[in-house]
């Protein structure tokens, strides 16, 4: 899927390269990497048009094909919804600055639940900035409903509401190692055990943090000191910090 992501993979085709059969190769995939083989392609399609964003100046519709989709307004549609902002924007502000991740204070009741857990580090995992967000899908994209960041070893909080949600972390450097590094990936990544919350309970999930593989699903969501542009001698972007919701 890395090297082919801009043809139009089957299941049967990627079953066939595996040497599987497809329902074989389907179940056996997702056991693997926590999502289906089509949502995979998907998200490294995703994932390979912010990098052609920022390290390329070829137009949008050009990026559109070069990654596997065949419609501007499918690929930006799904670019959004996934990145957070559309492929325009995201070229403009990570050569701008990325502004700093911002959501909204929970509302908390006695329906709200409230996950924590001690992130569990490498020896050599040298100084980083954690994100760790609660998704309703095993993808580390769009706004997470419940986000905490730490920049010190302490447990992390989250708040959300009944329903199934995955505990995701990306650890990314504090300071970019290179203005435009070919390849952009978090230090490490880690998931915790899926919580499903209910009632307004107290769940635990630990989350393991590890090195980057070829079978972990890219990070789509835009992270300041991932898809920005910064010399490594700027200052790091200020911590994100938490708005009131808008109402009406």
């Amino acid at each position: 899927m890395w090297n082919n992501h801009a043809e139009p993979l089957s299941l049967e085709q990627l079953a066939e390269a595996a040497y599987f059969s497809k329902f074989h190769y389907a179940r056996t995939f997702t056991q693997v990497t926590g999502t289906s083989p089509g949502r995979f392609l998907a998200a490294i399609r995703l994932f390979m048009g912010k990098q052609h964003l920022l390290e390329t100046r070829a137009s949008v519709t050009d990026i559109t094909y070069r990654v596997g989709y065949n419609s501007l307004g499918t690929f930006t549609s799904r670019f959004t919804q996934s990145v957070g902002i559309s492929p325009a924007r995201y070229r403009f502000l990570a050569r701008c600055g990325l502004p700093p991740l911002i959501l909204p204070t929970p509302h908390l009741d006695h329906a709200t639940s409230t996950v924590t857990g001690h992130l569990q580090f490498p020896p050599d995992a040298g100084p980083v900035r954690v994100y760790v967000g609660a998704f309703n899908t095993p993808v580390l994209a769009g706004f997470p409903q419940s986000c905490d960041i730490l920049d010190e070893p302490r447990p992390f909080r989250l708040h959300v509401t009944d329903g199934l949600w995955f505990i995701r972390a990306a650890a990314v450097a504090p300071h970019d190692a290179e203005p435009v590094p070919h390849i952009r990936l978090p230090r490490l990544i880690g998931s915790g055990s899926a919580i499903r919350a209910r009632g307004g309970r107290m769940y635990r999930a630990d989350v393991q943090l590890r090195t980057v593989t070829s079978i972990d699903l890219p990070v789509l969501l835009a992270l300041p000191e991932l898809d920005g542009t910064r010399s490594a001698s700027a200052p790091a972007p200020p911590w994100p910090r938490r708005v009131p919701p808008r109402h009406g």
